[in-house]
């Protein structure tokens, strides 16, 4: 693969999944510095995978095995990352907030989410995006009955805290 094409693929791949790569974003980083710091480091190991990437299995599944991964290592750490020149710079844009308004309602259950676990905070992300307990199981690394288990514990919990949680549309 040349430079070029994995520069084309890089770009195809955050403009299409940028969605998906902040929701992973947004369950391991709080704050818009950590949330910066954390997308870049993403991105970095996005654009470094172009090249090993065979189709084996779908963008989006092998995307969330990277940003999931990068994102587990990531909050491990306790020092930040100093800031040089990288690929990455280009699409700082993709960070700033949107224009719409906020939903406390999402806002609850992302804080939710990021309380949880490194596997069930994968697992949740994955199901709010339509995965398959097989692609599931693919990107998390279980067998897809214990993807089942998991997946009714959770919704059980958050049935129950969105039971106190005081809005009224949860």
């Amino acid at each position: 693969m040349t430079e070029n094409e994995q520069h084309q693929t890089f770009d195809q791949w955050i403009k299409k999944y940028r969605a998906l790569l902040f929701k992973v974003v947004r369950v391991y980083a709080h704050t818009p510095a950590d949330q910066d710091d954390l997308f870049q480091e993403i991105a970095i190991q996005v654009y470094r995978s172009v090249p090993n990437f065979r189709s084996e299995s779908a963008e989006s599944t092998w995307l969330y095995r990277i940003a999931l991964n990068t994102a587990m290592r990531w909050s491990t750490r306790e020092k930040k990352h100093t800031h040089g020149h990288n690929p990455v710079e280009d699409y700082e844009y993709l960070l700033k907030a949107s224009s719409t308004e906020k939903d406390e309602r999402l806002d609850w259950l992302y804080d939710e989410i990021s309380r949880f676990d490194e596997v069930d905070r994968s697992i949740t992300l994955l199901l709010l995006d339509g995965l398959s307990y097989k692609e599931m199981s693919d990107v998390v690394g279980i067998s897809e009955s214990n993807i089942g288990v998991k997946i009714h514990r959770i919704k059980k919990l958050l049935t129950e805290k969105s039971k106190k949680y005081d809005y009224h549309g949860v």
